[in-house]
């Protein structure tokens, strides 16, 4: 629907110009003013598209409405009608970058012509105003893409230019790493990132990272409010997918250069999938307001995955989950010795168990000196000790550890083109697959989902630089059946369309599926 205002003094006049518009297919909301004065009150309480008045009026002419019209709202479009067909005030109109000049009487058809002239110009702006939007988003995205895999605040600022404000980003307070199992979002409509704001609320900011992970980043970071989100959000992909979501929510995030912190620390909370798959949304335990875990079951949790690491022969992740267990008792005051010295018993059992030739009588030596000491500190050296004894067990040969991530990635290497889930290749490992996504990180600096996309989008650049292939090709050999999805990771990843990464061209309209052209942005 279009708002018109038409300003005259003669009433006769305004019926007239009303009575042709009504003769033209549009739909319209028409108002009338008699006089320049009353015109311009209605120009500042609302917005009209198109406004049509005469020169000669009392209290203020045409002329000097436009002038103070165009000063509201420079986008209206202007026509004059008079009964003066002077050139001087046809030159003064068009100064005033008013659409056209018409003498009254108004000829029907040269009117209707104009009427649908203006129409079009404003469809057109229209149009053009959605793709620099949309422009301009897709850098906005590759932006925040950067900041959460690592680029720097003043990289991102020098690759987007003016174009960016990295200022926008500075209200994030909360990050919500949202996961699935398998490929799901490169199978999911377009339109699921405006779902997903409109059940967070509208000023998140959401971006997706691989067909198997999104983020949503918050301006608040309480933790109740952000439970309540992220259920929300589980809730409504169960009932309108049918899928489970699993998420992980770190928060306070100070600063815009923190992201990739934050993110990092999202991705080593998912892992708790493993140790805690009936749980869907997971919290640092200092933030972790679900309030049923007790102490011990953390302990638990701990103890299962340096049960873990030893089985793998992980003594980089054995050691970092041991300092996670130090780190929580280490300056506390309210457990009691007796259960701190049990934990850690247990733990000095489960390594000794793990060596070559286990030294029973050494172990039983060990575990009752462990009752015996009277600081923390003891403890810790005497477990660490043991520690660097398994090391030394396990030898310098090549660990299970490695071979198995090598395994893993040389799959993903002749099966890109497939869908490739974290599940489906842990259990060609047969590792848990959040286990697997915590070790595969340890030992190649990166994600699995991160990786594979990582990969595709390089073959997908080398295929546009080598071949002709049309990007619908392209995108199926690279394993992303929706060509959409796949021009909005190519974006996200180089800050470039494939199109117009192939020699700044357009896709050809023969290139894409039917159902799939009105989702591709132009």
């Amino acid at each position: 629907m279009y708002h018109i205002l038409i300003v005259d003094d003669e009433k006769i006049e305004r019926r007239g110009i009303q009575f042709l518009l009504k003769q033209i297919d549009v739909e319209w909301e028409i108002e009338e003013a008699a006089n320049g004065r009353d015109a311009l009150e209605l120009l500042k309480q609302k917005r009209f598209d198109i406004m049509l008045t005469d020169i000669k009026m009392p209290f203020m002419d045409g002329l000097q409405l436009i002038e103070e019209a165009l000063k509201l709202d420079s986008e209206m479009k202007c026509v004059i009608f008079s009964g003066y067909g002077e050139f001087e005030y046809a030159r003064k109109a068009l100064s005033f970058r008013v659409v056209d000049y018409m003498l009254k009487p108004v000829e029907p058809e040269a009117f209707e012509k104009l009427i649908k002239k203006i129409i079009s110009q404003m469809e057109s702006r229209k149009r053009s105003k959605e793709i620099t939007q949309k422009g301009l988003s897709y850098v906005k995205e590759h932006a925040l893409y950067g900041l959460l895999n690592g680029k720097s605040v003043e990289e991102v600022k020098k690759e987007s230019g003016e174009l960016v404000d990295i200022g926008e980003f500075k209200d994030i307070k909360c990050l919500l790493l949202m996961e699935f199992g398998k490929d799901f979002f490169s199978k999911t409509e377009v339109g699921f990132k405006k779902e997903i704001l409109q059940v967070a609320g509208e000023d998140g900011v959401y971006l997706n990272l691989n067909p198997q992970q999104s983020v949503l980043l918050l301006g608040y970071d309480e933790a109740g409010d952000v439970k309540t989100i992220a259920q929300s959000v589980i809730n409504y992909i169960k009932e309108t997918y049918n899928e489970d979501c699993f998420i992980a929510v770190v928060g306070v995030i100070t600063e815009v250069g923190n992201l990739e912190k934050a993110y990092n620390e999202a991705e080593l909370l998912m892992e708790s999938r493993f140790y805690q798959p009936e749980r869907q949304i997971y919290f640092p335990d200092s933030e972790d307001v679900i309030g049923d875990e007790s102490e011990h079951s953390n302990d638990d949790t701990l103890m299962k995955q340096m049960k873990q690491d030893i089985r793998m022969k992980d003594i980089a992740g054995l050691r970092e989950h041991f300092e996670r267990l130090c780190n929580k008792y280490r300056n506390k005051t309210d457990f009691s010795q007796i259960y701190i010295k049990f934990v850690f018993s247990n733990l000095l059992k489960d390594i000794y168990s793990s060596m070559s030739k286990m030294d029973e009588t050494q172990l039983n030596e060990d575990i009752t000196r462990l009752y015996s000491v009277t600081d923390f500190k003891t403890i810790m050296d005497m477990v660490n000790l043991n520690i660097d004894r398994l090391e030394e067990n396990f030898g310098t040969s090549p660990s299970v550890l490695h071979r198995e991530i090598e395994t893993v990635k040389q799959y993903i290497y002749e099966h890109y083109s497939e869908e490739l889930s974290v599940d489906a290749l842990a259990q060609s490992v047969y590792m848990a697959p959040s286990y697997l996504s915590h070790v595969f990180k340890k030992e190649t600096g990166q994600n699995i989902s991160k990786f594979i996309k990582t990969y595709r989008m390089e073959k997908a650049r080398e295929m546009l630089e080598s071949t002709h292939n049309k990007i619908v090709n392209i995108s199926y050999a690279v394993g992303y059946p929706n060509v959409s999805y796949f021009c909005q990771s190519f974006r996200e990843y180089f800050g470039i369309s494939p199109q117009k990464y192939r020699s700044q061209g357009e896709v050809n309209e023969e290139d894409i599926p039917l159902e799939q052209k009105s989702e591709i942005a132009e």
